[in-house]
This record gives structure tokens, sequence and C-alpha cells, in this order.
């Protein structure tokens, strides 16, 4: 087994889902991590947010941040499912490889941990 790198992935969803519909895109978010040989250590739902600019007509939308361990040939897979998703408006993957980087996606890791709690 190849050695677990450490990851932080957001991704934006519509605003339009419903809170359910919302609630199980997550699910297969994090499934799909979990299906590639990854370990979700914590995970921070920052709610609806204005965008920047507009994303395919919409003004709005649901931010969600999830980090993670996983090996590095994981991640070409989960971008494929990020881009197969047409429910998800924006993504983007953040490895952390030197010891300050690491460092400093474990505080940012248990500060989402105990936001969730």
């Amino acid at each position: 087994m190849s050695k677990l790198k450490h990851y932080e992935t957001m991704f934006i969803l519509k605003p339009t889902l419903t809170e359910e519909e919302t609630k199980a895109q997550i699910e297969i978010v994090k499934s799909n991590i979990e299906k590639n040989g990854g370990e979700i250590v914590s995970f921070d739902d920052m709610g609806t947010r204005q965008l920047a600019y507009e994303i395919e007509k919409n003004k709005r939308g649901y931010y969600f941040v999830i980090y993670f361990k996983a090996p590095a040939n994981a991640i070409l897979e989960l971008e494929r499912n990020y881009r197969i998703n047409e429910q998800i408006l924006r993504f983007i993957f953040i490895k952390y490889e030197s010891k300050k980087e690491i460092t400093a996606w474990t505080k940012m890791s248990d500060e989402a941990a105990k936001k969730a709690n």
C-alpha cells in the first residue's frame, strides 16, 4: 500500500439543491474518498455563501471542506468523480507535504472537528 498523504478538498454545490439532496451529495463525496483508499479525518460545513462571481448562473453556493488522508493515485479518480457530478460547481484539492504544512493541516482539521461537535 502506498503512503497516505494529507489533503484538503473544498467543493461548492449548487444552491438550488434541497437540504436532503445536499446531504446526499456530501455523502457521495465522502464515500468516494473512502472507496479510493482515503481516510476522512474531519470536515467543515461552511454553508451557503455568496460567490465572488456568477458560476453557471448561480450567485450563491454551498461550501463544504473535507480534511483527509489518501494515497496519491486516489486524487485522479476523485477529480474525475467531481467533474462528472453536475451538482458540483467548483472544487479544489490541496496537498500538504512539508512538516510545516502537515502541522497546519492538523491544526485546521482539529478546528474543523471541534466546530462540527
